[in-house]
């Protein structure tokens, strides 16, 4: 019989008051602009964001990686993305920097004021590269560990979870997935700060139609979820809103905080998010409140003795 392993709740109060009476609040990498302040990335916190295929999942998560990177000058990140080779991922970095719009970046056909333009974010993402690392194949866990391990990286970012095996055996996708999610909080309790992407499945509609509904998504939309949404610290899925480029950021959990969804705007030609509503959102809102106070204008008010019915 294993001998039991516990902490007594004496020992337990004296390191947490040391802690409180430090003053020294917890670890937590900046991903950009206040707005984004919300979202906890930091040491020992698993983070998961979720979002339809197309919706702009790694897009914001590199986008965060190259910000934190900006924002924190020791940190250090490994990235595991079993889709995109780490040339596609810096060529889209270039585009959301330099503000010219990926197809122009990707076919390399640049006028000499986008070259001015590439230049410029070049030297600002060249001394940020030598902080970050892409693991190569074998894309799954054992071999994520050991990159980070020795790249001495402070955040891993794997994107995306389900297609990232656990070492082992597992009979199913859920199981591989639960299992994955118990090496991410070993990874989280070793004090690695996690940023894992993952797929989330289609909704269903009254009539049994299968889509990427983002009014229907739910931390149960995370497919194999299981572990997952138990596992995150904080759990988010990108929502576009309508056809346009607005899309918003919900927060489905938060352990540490007040869950808060965040409005963005998704610029696709540059690969970039920006914070706030976009100017179809905007331009929506300012239509909805002028019909507002129309009709507020044409009601007649209530006579002094008439009767207001409850």
């Amino acid at each position: 019989m294993s001998e039991p392993k516990f902490v007594a709740g004496a020992d337990a109060v004296a390191a947490w008051k040391d802690d409180f009476l430090s003053g020294k609040p917890p670890v937590l990498y900046r991903v950009g602009p206040p707005a984004f302040d919300s979202i906890q990335i930091g040491p020992g916190l698993v983070t998961l964001f979720g979002g339809a295929p197309g919706a702009g999942k790694t897009a914001l998560a590199v986008q965060f990686v190259f910000d934190a990177l900006r924002l924190t000058e020791s940190l250090r990140v490994c990235v595991c993305n079993v889709e995109m080779p780490p040339g596609e991922l810096l060529n889209r970095q270039l585009a959301r920097l330099s503000g010219v719009d990926l197809t122009t970046i990707r076919h390399r056909k640049l006028s000499t004021a986008d070259g001015e333009k590439a230049d410029a974010a070049l030297a600002v993402m060249e001394p940020l590269c030598e902080r970050v690392c892409f693991v190569r194949p074998p894309f799954d866990l054992e071999n994520t560990a050991r990159t980070a391990d020795t790249f001495r990286a402070d955040l891993i970012v794997l994107d995306y979870l389900q297609r990232i095996p656990p070492p082992g055996e597992h009979k199913d996708n859920r199981g591989s997935v639960n299992a994955t999610m118990d090496f991410l909080r070993r990874f989280a309790d070793a004090g690695v700060a996690v940023l894992a992407i993952a797929a989330v499945g289609r909704t269903k509609d009254k009539r049994g139609r299968s889509s990427y509904d983002s009014s229907g998504l739910s931390l149960a939309s995370f497919r194999e979820s299981g572990e997952l949404e138990y596992g995150a610290d904080s759990a988010f899925i990108l929502c576009p809103n309508g056809s346009g480029d607005a899309v918003t950021l919900r927060c489905l959990k938060d352990r540490n905080g007040e869950p808060r969804d965040i409005p963005l705007t998704f610029h696709r030609a540059n690969q970039r998010f920006s914070t706030g509503e976009s100017s179809e959102v905007k331009a929506a809102r300012r239509k909805l409140q002028s019909q507002v106070e129309a009709l507020w204008e044409k009601t007649e008010p209530a006579a002094a003795n008439e009767e207001i019915p409850e």
